[in-house]
């Protein structure tokens, strides 16, 4: 009775406080703050600790960005090496696991003389196989988002999986996730031509995205699944991944660029590649082509690296790419000056995501008071922060992964290829305020396991200063007050 109580106090709490005064709240405190280190690193990272808030003021700011936008250079945690290390230890590459899923499966057709519960046995041994990749792949990345010390990475690796997205149940993309998603890490605050070409070259998007079966119409291999053009990855490319649905392409720019992507697929048997990316020569169009007003020569696979080089280096890429971080890290409608001096650094660095972040960061709109816990943030982002900010040692990964599904936001699990979004009107809602509040409360009282005096002051400090509706609430029911804290707009906001 007394924590259906409780509950109903929240929910009182959140209804006043989040339906009726966020934005005064969020400009009230950036009023109140002297510093902005609170900004940055809440921006910049999925969440405050008191380790990493150390850290930043034994080092500096602009020596802890710095920092960050060389993630090679930091150490990771002991807690992040261990967690990494048992991956490792359990990873098996994706076309060792096609084989156990090739052999389960023709185990299972040929069961049709077997029991009932040997079939079920069989099934359960094929989707053992495809769930368990998944799984895997979620858990180490909920591991790496929490406790990694190379924060901004993982931020970027958030923004660019997004980007490049692909769902888990599609074909065998689950068993090429951690490759796919390690491909990102490694190029999140790198080259961008390079990330395109990363993504574009693994067969978690070609599976997806239905490349593995373009093929010219023409040619010798043209038959049964391979018997013509697929548009799908070539119109994703240029309208979700570079120039932007306005971005200044016609439907024959994309009839060309599927042209110019015949032929990359996906070698299920690994006789051609360690990874299962394959060029079928047989199956590409070796016709001239015209993409974007540019000469593509015939040269097989290296047509589609010049395709690449296009898109990259197209003023409408800069522009698109340089909105959506805006967009992320700033403020669902991104002023257009930001925009216009991020597209800027884009083209003058020949796309270089490193010094694009490090424009962003310096800009005058991301120190701005108006733009301050502007960013309402996604459940993914909500759920990482709270295990940050409450600094929960070592919480349960599954339960987490459970968390996320009732939150709508499970990891790798967006089925269209925009990704989830990031703007506050996809999130909030009374239903999703209502889940949010349930959570806030669940992780409190983990939290109070610990000595509560202690853990108060840790949560002011790694939430940030608190606006006046928050702490007369917290006066009002003190026992109540770490789920206040965890589940105030100040810790909703970014």
């Amino acid at each position: 009775m007394k924590q259906k109580l409780h509950y109903w106090i929240l929910v009182l709490f959140y209804t006043v406080i989040l339906w009726s005064g966020v934005v005064a709240v969020a400009q009230a405190k950036a009023e109140l703050s002297d510093s902005n280190i609170d900004r940055i690193v809440g921006r910049l990272s999925f969440g405050t600790t008191s380790e990493q808030l150390a850290k930043v003021n034994s080092q500096g700011v602009e020596a802890y960005l710095q920092s960050q936008l060389e993630p090679q250079t930091v150490p990771e945690s002991s807690i992040a090496q261990k967690y990494i290390a048992e991956f490792e230890a359990d990873y098996q590459p994706p076309l060792e696991l096609r084989r156990e899923f090739r052999e389960n499966r023709k185990k299972l057709v040929n069961a049709t003389n077997e029991t009932d519960a040997k079939r079920r046995e069989l099934q359960q041994k094929v989707n053992k196989i495809r769930i368990g990749a998944r799984d895997r792949a979620a858990q180490i990345h909920l591991a790496r988002a929490i406790y990694s010390n190379r924060q901004l990475q993982e931020v970027m690796v958030d923004f660019w999986f997004n980007h490049f997205n692909v769902f888990a149940n599609k074909g065998l993309v689950s068993l090429w996730l951690s490759d796919y998603e390690n491909a990102i890490r490694e190029r999140s605050l790198g080259n961008f031509r390079d990330l395109l070409e990363a993504t574009a070259s693994n067969p978690a998007m070609l599976i997806y995205l239905d490349n593995q079966y373009n093929t010219d119409p023409n040619s010798p291999a043209a038959k049964n699944r391979y018997k013509g053009l697929n548009e799908n990855y070539a119109r994703e490319l240029m309208e979700l991944h570079t120039m932007g649905v306005n971005g200044g392409y016609t439907q024959d720019d994309v009839i060309t660029l599927a042209r110019i992507f015949t032929g990359w697929t996906v070698d299920y048997q690994g006789r051609n590649s360690n990874n299962g990316f394959h060029f079928n020569e047989r199956r590409h169009d070796p016709g001239e082509k015209v993409f974007l007003g540019q000469k593509i020569t015939a040269r097989g696979i290296e047509e589609g690296k010049q395709a690449l080089d296009i898109l990259a280096a197209h003023p409408s890429t800069a522009k698109f790419i340089s909105y959506k971080l805006a967009q992320y890290f700033v403020a669902d409608e991104p002023p257009v000056d930001l925009v216009d001096a991020l597209a800027e650094k884009f083209l003058a660095s020949n796309g270089n995501i490193k010094v694009v972040m490090d424009a962003l960061i310096h800009s005058p709109e991301f120190s701005d008071p108006q733009y301050d816990k502007q960013k309402f943030t996604t459940p993914y982002q909500y759920l990482i922060s709270l295990a940050r900010m409450a600094e929960i040692q070592q919480p349960n990964l599954k339960r987490l992964q459970g968390m996320l599904n009732q939150l709508s936001m499970p990891v790798y699990m967006c089925v269209p290829p925009t990704g989830y979004r990031n703007t506050q009107d996809a999130w909030l809602n009374p239903q999703a305020m209502l889940q949010r509040i349930a959570l806030a409360t669940a992780i409190s009282n983990q939290v109070l396991n610990r000595e509560d005096e202690i853990v108060y002051e840790e949560l002011i400090d790694n939430v940030g200063e608190l606006s006046p509706q928050t702490q007369n609430a917290i006066a009002e029911s003190p026992s109540l007050r770490t789920a206040l804290i965890l589940g105030s707009p100040e810790a909703m906001y970014r």
